[in-house]
């Protein structure tokens, strides 16, 4: 029974794997569940993946992390929940089912049932994806977004919110998704810094009177206020000028026509104006206010328009007088309602002018193509002489993160949730939370300071409704009472039939309302959706993991949602809560040069392409050119597992060729080295007496354990990874069991490797749980018969690995003796590999060794060694402070510093013959034995 050879793979036995996964994920799963007490519960709540394509490496190493961290808990002795769950509505996945975004000629519930089919497969292949990495989760009780149970808890959700009046419907701007025809909320948007806008200085004559304003009283001739814009296709939306009270303007004469700008502006203009001069200076913005000028599109029989004054204008840019489009702009929104001025947006859904655009010739905008596509300089074309001119501006811009297309902000009639008056509670509940960085605890409070209100209503069919009610004036109705009749009809005929039924069915009409009404057809926000998926966990999580792009998402509206769900609680007493005790994010995962994945780099990296080795592409083979010898075998999934554990994901994750030939490495180094261990394991080690190397071993892998596991414990996983490799290399390999070969082979068998292999396996469990799994499975038959040896997996971390009383010396004093043992060991190895160099021996055995130390305390420390040292140096002999020879025939020295002590290495040729039977130099004479292995040959009973 052995491991397959580390050589040729680093991945398990493809027969036996699916055997061996089903017992780290399903059965350790369950097992758990019912061995560890009930108290002991720790729950880390899935933040939802979206089911709408395969799974890349940025999900394996979300679900990766989360996996470790439970698999910790189980070893602490705590029973986990751990149940998947899955954002399943929206957009992209009502995108994908229809193949486009074009639904024309789909009823609503068409396109839902096709969405639901399409979000059932998704969900279902990446739960094989999940469990083909080995992460264990109460896969039977996953939970989706799209579950009935979950829509209509999340509709309550919903009702408690309107219970404290926190929704409300309003005509407002919002972020408006022309290319999905929806309204978006501020998470669903990416900033490019690349958009390019064509900006136009545009003039508008003044119409009303000026001569009341002495600086302008003496002006003769036409006089128009100059803006500029970056957004020309909002132009038939403008509805006022903005002007600073405090900011001074000037007039400047333009042929025969006077342009109003700010005075400050002035050196700029002459970019675009190179020839104009100065006619008027310093009027007050004060000043200006109440004058009224008129635009073009609104048409000829339109109302003049106002020049009001605003607090953000500034003569940083443009002309110092804004252009307020208060249908297209929230600063616009509101300084133009506090002067009694409505919000115009004349676009539809798609981001084509309506007939209003341009009241006197409809057709000259309807028939232009959307604000997208050209829209802006359909307008410009219109303005004709009043463009003053135009130029290309590359600046910051917001897009719909799905289609990748600009937003635009609109003026519609959309549901609202009043975030700002929970804000304080929700920043209060934060301060008890456990921040992983510490620096996200700053980026999620500013994201719900800087926030007042969330546009939770969206323009699709594949959604969870809105519960809304709209009479014949269309007035919209929506208490608590109907909402819970709502709910009652619900959860009796499903979502679907909302969108299904005639819209003025009376079976959905609260029995206290009079009259007939029609249901709404918007549908909640996905972040609404799985900010509400707290309904599923009993009480605060205690993690929640997940990108740190969610600190604007999914953190935030599950915060939001749960704050606002405790205050409206009726029974409930004590502080405010957030819904998580741990928050924990990690960066994005970047390929190999550190750029993002994306289908259009093709640069996306799929598990399986870890798994099957394929990214590493040919091996080297000695002998052979690249890629003429064998490939590399698949690395199975713990190759993926360690690749996540060995990275700080606290910051962007690369994966690549060069960052996983390390991870490859470990691996065989892992195989090999427990390949190595249970060749060896010995029964009658569990009786044979400790030596001081052996304890000094036991404190090394304490020391380790204890130091694997703090990591662990703080999310560190990267640094416990980084422990595990240098107390493998140093420690066990170069050091422990270099030394114990000879004894192995050769003495009495003895050593503590069973309690370093059982150690070993307990530190790497929650990393390569297939490796584990299958050296456990390998471990020999008196292991096995051992029913009080449970799988590394299911023991307690800390328990005792060796019997107390087999220890002799106090741990604290082997530390320190350790430090000492350690540092000349180096000095020792390196002296060696100088005779290596110069092909004076071979093997270490082949010579002795002299160590001058002056110090007491460090002599005095390799005295109480003596007896071990040849063996812990893997030499002949060691002697400490004896007369050096004068001229042996060959020495090779070195002086280095052992805890602030000088110690001199002297490698001398051996003083005795080689021993035929161990090989070390203490035989009396060639082709003898010495006495050690003549005892042991005379003890062995005869053949």
């Amino acid at each position: 029974m052995e491991l397959i050879d580390p050589r040729q793979s680093a991945r398990p036995n493809p027969k036996l794997q699916q055997q061996w996964l089903r017992q780290v994920t399903d059965d350790l799963y369950d097992w758990q569940a019912k061995n560890r007490p009930i108290e002991t519960t720790f729950t880390l709540h899935d933040g939802p993946p979206y089911a709408n394509g395969n799974l890349h490496v940025g999900h394996a190493m979300n679900k990766i992390l989360k996996d470790m961290i439970i698999r910790v808990k189980v070893q602490q002795g705590r029973r986990v929940t751990y149940r998947p769950g899955w954002d399943c509505h929206g957009l992209p996945i009502e995108m994908k089912a229809l193949g486009s975004s074009n639904t024309k000629g789909l009823t609503p519930v068409q396109i839902r049932d096709t969405a639901r089919r399409l979000a059932s497969k998704t969900v279902k292949d990446q739960m094989k994806s999940f469990q083909s990495i080995s992460v264990m989760a109460d896969w039977e009780k996953r939970w989706t977004t799209m579950d009935r149970e979950f829509e209509i808890r999340q509709l309550r959700v919903f009702q408690k919110l309107v219970r404290r009046g926190l929704v409300y419907r309003k005509h407002k701007p919002v972020y408006w998704s022309a290319s999905s025809r929806t309204a978006l909320a501020e998470a669903e948007l990416e900033y490019r810094d690349d958009h390019v806008s064509t900006a136009a200085y545009i003039r508008f004559p003044i119409v009303s009177d000026w001569s009341s304003i002495p600086e302008l009283s003496k002006f003769q001739g036409k006089l128009y206020a100059a803006i500029w814009t970056t957004t020309p296709w909002t132009l038939p939306a403008n509805k006022a000028i903005a002007v600073h009270n405090d900011l001074a303007y000037s007039v400047i004469r333009v042929g025969s026509d006077g342009l109003l700008i700010a005075t400050e502006r002035i050196e700029a203009m002459k970019e675009m104006i190179p020839s104009f001069e100065i006619v008027v200076d310093s009027i007050r913005g004060s000043d200006l206010k109440g004058l009224q000028y008129r635009n073009k599109l609104r048409g000829q029989s339109a109302p003049p328009q106002p020049i009001i004054d605003a607090d953000y204008v500034t003569s940083d840019s443009g002309t110092g007088l804004v252009h307020t489009a208060p249908g297209h702009g929230q600063d616009d929104y509101e300084v133009c309602a506090k002067h009694g001025i409505e919000a115009f947006a004349p676009i539809d859904d798609g981001g084509f002018f309506t007939k209003e655009a341009y009241p006197d010739d409809p057709e000259k905008l309807t028939s232009a193509p959307s604000i997208l596509d050209g829209g802006s300089q359909s307008v410009l074309d219109l303005m004709g002489e009043d463009v003053l001119g135009t130029h290309k501006l590359r600046h910051k811009y917001p897009y719909d993160w799905r289609t990748k297309r600009p937003v635009v902000t609109r003026a519609t009639a959309q549901w609202f949730a009043d975030v700002g008056s929970i804000k304080d509670d929700a920043l209060e509940a934060l301060r008890d939370v456990r921040f992983v960085p510490e620096g996200g605890r700053v980026r999620l409070e500013s994201f719900i300071k800087g926030r007042s209100e969330w546009c939770i209503s969206r323009q699709r069919s594949w959604g969870v409704p809105i519960p809304a009610l709209f009479d014949e004036s269309g007035n919209s109705v929506m208490t608590a009472e109907t909402i819970e009749h709502i709910i009652s009809v619900m959860q009796e005929r499903t979502s679907s039939a909302w969108f299904s039924d005639s819209p003025d069915d009376p079976a959905w009409i609260a029995p206290s309302l009079t009259g007939k009404y029609r249901r709404g057809t918007d549908t909640m926000d996905v972040w609404f959706d799985s900010g509400s998926s707290w309904t599923e966990t009993e009480g605060p999580a205690n993690v929640y993991l997940e990108g740190s792009d969610q600190h604007r998402g999914w953190f935030q509206s599950s915060l939001l949602t749960y704050v606002a769900a405790q205050k409206v609680d009726e029974n409930r007493s004590g502080k405010i809560v957030a819904p998580f005790k741990t928050l924990i994010t990690h960066g994005f995962t970047l390929d190999g040069h550190g750029k993002k994945m994306s289908k259009s780099l093709g640069n996306i990296i799929e598990p399986d392409q870890v798994m099957d080795g394929s990214l590493l592409g040919p091996a080297k083979v000695k002998g052979k050119a690249k890629g003429q010898g064998q490939k590399f075998d698949g690395l199975g999934p713990d190759a993926v597992r360690l690749w996540a554990a060995s990275a700080d994901f606290t910051s962007d994750v690369l994966i690549g060729q060069t960052i996983l030939q390390p991870v490859h490495t470990a691996l065989i180094k892992y195989r090999t080295i427990i390949k190595m261990l249970l060749g060896s394991l010995n029964q009658e080690a569990r009786q044979a007496p400790l030596t001081k190397l052996d304890q000094i071993a036991l404190v090394q892998l304490s020391d380790t354990m204890s130091q694997v596991m703090e990591s662990y414990d703080n999310y560190e996983f990267h640094k416990a990874i980084g422990v595990i490799n240098r107390w493998v290399a140093s420690d066990l390999s170069a050091f422990y069991l270099e030394a114990l070969k000879d004894r192995l082979y050769c003495g009495d068998g003895g050593g503590i490797l069973e309690p370093i292999f059982i150690g070993f396996l307990r530190m790497l469990s929650p990393v390569t749980p297939l490796l584990v799994e299958e050296a456990w499975s390998h471990r020999p038959a008196w292991m096995a018969e051992d029913t009080s040896l449970e799988n590394p997996a299911r023991q307690l971390y800390g328990s005792q690995l060796v019997d107390p009383a087999r220890l002799s010396l106090p741990q604290d004093a082997l530390r320190e003796d350790a430090a000492v043992i350690s540092g000349v060991h180096n000095a020792v190895k390196a002296t060696l590999e100088q005779a290596r160099g110069d092909k004076v021996l071979g093997s270490s055995l082949q010579c002795s060794v002299n160590l001058v130390v002056e110090n007491s305390r460090v002599a005095s420390v390799l005295e109480r060694y003596l007896d071990e040292l040849e063996t812990i140096f893997v030499v002949s002999s060691v002697e400490i402070n004896q007369p050096v020879p004068h001229s042996p025939e060959w020495a090779y020295e070195q002086e280095v510093e052992v805890q602030d002590a000088k110690v001199k290495v002297h490698v001398l040729p051996p003083k005795e013959a080689k021993c035929s039977r161990c090989w070390r130099y203490v035989a009396p004479s060639e082709d003898t034995l010495c006495n050690r292995c003549e005892e042991v040959i005379g003890a062995a009973p005869a053949a």
